[in-house]
């Protein structure tokens, strides 16, 4: 049997006509920059998070560039982000000149740990405080970080929030606020295997700051509020027409994707409970916070990450058995050469380099069936048995 990560065929085979109908309107309109569909998508998307404005950007990376220029942030300036994450999150912060100021991540969420920042914050000389501009949490894998502890420590350092939500369109915190809207600003992306994944690059910034959402509209058109006369000087960051109009017709579907997502996860949790392969302490599977009533959060599982010390014998086996995996992320910010200047060192944030050695990714996708999970979880089991 054949299992993919991720099935984008499958997808489009159940809505090909509804997207054709769509794109036919784009091109019998030939407005292919900023056309209407795309402020359409705009107003969909901030009502759907529960935001007061949704600026349509050219990329999720785009749209966190476009946050930390839009703040000030340059050269000196300190930004704190996840040592943990896929690699824009703090690439953005280094291409302005600024500095990021790694984090070490919670074991159970994969996102930023409210206890490390804040210790991370107080190691820092006074003169240093001063220069933290913002504090980027990541909401990994489809499910908030702990925002509460995260938004009171920014506050009583008077530091902006900016969520990175690019995996966790639709999913809600524990107090019922939508993730990328507790924040100043929150960045979403439509990359194509995302939850609501475009045909292309896509992404979008959610503020209900209105000031704030005026002057990212002028940077994504260079600076430009009024055309040819720039203010500032910007980017060409805008979200393209056809992206736009695809994923309206996506946006329609994917309360009944996330639902499906969250049916496989369950159906994943009972294969391994009932396949007795929880009682082996070499395999954990992802952990759903609570609330103290009972009532989970909601994680929208962009990715389903199990964690198993021996992952990449485990891996070869599935990919032998025709399993696709993936690792997210095998290298930890502080790792990566890119970032060796900043002089850190194997051992200086263990929570994520055990998760960069132990975690593998399982197919996940709306249209997976119990069959190819059932195939899944029988041959982990083989893996764990041998």
């Amino acid at each position: 049997m054949k299992v993919p990560l991720v099935d984008l065929k499958a997808q489009y085979a159940a809505i090909e006509s509804e997207i054709r109908a769509m794109l036919d309107r784009v091109f019998e309109s030939q407005q292919f920059i900023l056309g209407p569909q795309v402020a359409e998508l705009e107003e969909a998307i901030a009502a759907y998070s529960g935001a007061k404005h949704a600026i349509g950007m050219s990329s999720g990376t785009d749209a966190l560039l476009a946050v930390l220029m839009a703040l000030g942030v340059g050269p000196g300036d300190l930004v704190a982000t996840p040592t943990y994450s896929f690699f824009a999150t703090a690439g953005v912060v280094a291409r302005l000149g600024a500095e990021p100021l790694l984090v070490d991540i919670d074991p159970a969420l994969y996102a930023m740990d409210p206890a490390h920042l804040a210790a991370r914050i107080e190691k820092l000389a006074p003169a240093d405080r001063k220069r933290l501009r913002a504090v980027i949490p990541v909401h990994l894998y489809g499910q908030c970080a702990e925002m509460g502890p995260i938004l009171d420590l920014a506050t009583s350092h008077d530091v902006p929030v900016v969520e990175d939500a690019a995996q966790a369109i639709g999913a809600q915190y524990r107090d019922g606020r939508g993730a990328g809207t507790m924040g100043w600003a929150g960045c979403l992306s439509f990359f194509p295997s995302k939850n609501l994944g475009g045909a292309g690059d896509g992404g979008m910034i959610l503020t209900s700051d209105s000031e704030f959402a005026a002057r990212l509209k002028a940077l994504r058109v260079h600076g430009a509020e009024t055309k040819y006369h720039h203010k500032v000087v910007g980017g060409n960051f805008r979200l393209d027409t056809v992206q736009a109009a695809i994923l309206q017709v996506k946006l329609g579907h994917l309360d009944a994707w996330t639902r499906a997502r969250q049916a496989r996860a369950e159906t994943y949790a009972r294969l391994f409970r009932e396949s007795g392969l929880l009682d082996d302490a070499r395999i954990g599977l992802p952990e759903t916070r609570y609330r103290a009533d009972g009532v989970p959060r909601y994680h929208v599982f962009h990715q389903f990450v199990i964690r198993v010390p021996e992952r990449e014998r485990l891996r070869r086996r599935l990919d032998e058995a025709g399993i696709a995996t993936e690792v997210y992320y095998p290298v930890p910010f502080h790792l990566q050469e890119c970032f060796a200047s900043l002089g850190y060192r194997a051992g200086d944030f263990p929570v994520a380099e055990a998760a960069a050695r132990e975690t593998l990714a399982l197919p996940m996708y709306p249209e997976l069936t119990e069959d190819q999970q059932e195939y899944v979880v029988d041959r982990i089991g083989a893996f764990l048995r041998s």
